[in-house]
């Protein structure tokens, strides 16, 4: 095996340097998910474990769900937003980010709280995976039934 092909495979990922000093902080939820979420004033870059959002979210669903309260108080382009996401899946991560920034939109301007509010994107959706219970295939669905 050669070594050389070994080390164009691993190519070094560079970690953005991102000055968020003055924004409001605030933690989202989202089923297994935790999102740790900065806010200042700038021009409407969204990044995401220190990635572009586009690139860490591939899926278009996930990039307009997570501009969607940007977009409620009609602002995509007025605030720059950092998160870093941990746990989950990607669409919980997304439901997490939606969660943290609106809680630091509200933090930014009390004024955003009814608009936000009003799609309850300030509520924590406490909905989660419900447990297998012996006996059975997966929550609720029960075994095949075999007559004979």
């Amino acid at each position: 095996m050669n070594t050389e092909n070994i080390d164009i495979n691993k190519k070094k990922v560079s970690r953005l340097k991102l000055d968020f000093k003055d924004s409001k902080y605030a933690t989202g939820r989202r089923k297994k998910s935790i999102a740790r979420v900065w806010v200042k004033k700038g021009s409407g870059k969204i990044f995401v474990n220190g990635k572009q959002m586009n690139e860490y979210f591939k899926r278009p669903v996930h990039q307009i769900s997570v501009t969607r309260p940007l977009h409620e108080i009609n602002a995509p382009t007025e605030y720059d937003v950092r998160c870093n996401v941990k746990g989950g899946g990607l669409s919980g991560q997304a439901g997490a980010i939606i969660h943290g920034l609106s809680r630091a939109l509200v933090s930014v301007d009390s004024s955003l709280k009814k608009a936000l509010k009003k799609n309850k994107y300030t509520t924590r959706d406490s909905r989660k995976v419900e447990r297998k219970k012996y006996g059975r295939r997966k929550a609720r669905r029960s075994f095949q039934f075999s007559k004979r």
